[in-house]
């Protein structure tokens, strides 16, 4: 099992905790995170994009000439694409780009996401984050204390409203629940920072 130190919101370590092998010591697989990445961008889309084809352009009810002797390339209507103000070729219309993939494929992301930082020494166990007030310089004093000052995803055992609020002004920091976790956010944070009660929750969730 990986041994991973637990520090407290001075950066002092004040323990250790021995992680889960199923989750946290797996060889990551790069193949299944990629493609859980693509899926949550592809969900993310709003798909609201729309241009009007030819059939769709007001105007061009008639050809604009006849169709022979006057020199010109035939044409029949002032609203076809290759005319200034025609219609769009093969026109993006509203769609829904949404798939859905396997649970077991999403888990096995998860755990390879997990198991990754653990690898690049990126995962930070902290104690506890207790804060006294909504203060967001709190929050920015206990990442530099703990060496996570730049992209950090701070992971909470349960909601917690002043971590949330104090957190959310932060550039590249997030906050998410173990039920709100995914791939793509872990991926794109340098470091992962878990409360300590939210570790069992993890290793309940993914075993």
């Amino acid at each position: 099992m990986p041994k991973v130190a637990v520090l407290d919101m001075t950066g002092k370590e004040v323990g250790s905790v021995e992680l889960s092998d199923a989750i946290f010591a797996i060889e990551p697989n790069i193949s299944v995170m990629h493609d859980v990445v693509v899926n949550h961008l592809a969900n993310a889309r709003q798909g609201t994009q729309s241009a009007l084809t030819r059939s769709e352009v007001s105007g061009g009810g008639r050809k604009p000439w006849r169709q022979k002797g006057t020199g010109h390339a035939r044409q029949g209507s002032i609203r076809a694409p290759q005319w200034r103000h025609g219609g769009v070729v093969f026109a993006p219309k509203p769609r829904d780009y949404s798939y859905t993939l396997n649970k077991k494929v999403k888990r096995l992301a998860m755990k390879s996401a997990f198991s990754g930082k653990v690898l690049e020494n990126n995962l930070i166990i902290l104690d506890s984050m207790n804060l006294e007030s909504y203060r967001t310089k709190a929050v920015v004093e206990i990442l530099n204390a703990i060496g996570a000052n730049d992209k950090a995803l701070i992971v909470l055992p349960s909601m917690e409203d002043k971590i949330i609020k104090s957190a959310r002004n932060i550039p590249g920091v997030k906050t998410a629940q173990v039920n709100t976790l995914n791939v793509y956010d872990m991926l794109k944070a340098r470091k992962l920072i878990i409360l300590k009660d939210a570790i069992s929750k993890i290793e309940e969730v993914y075993a």
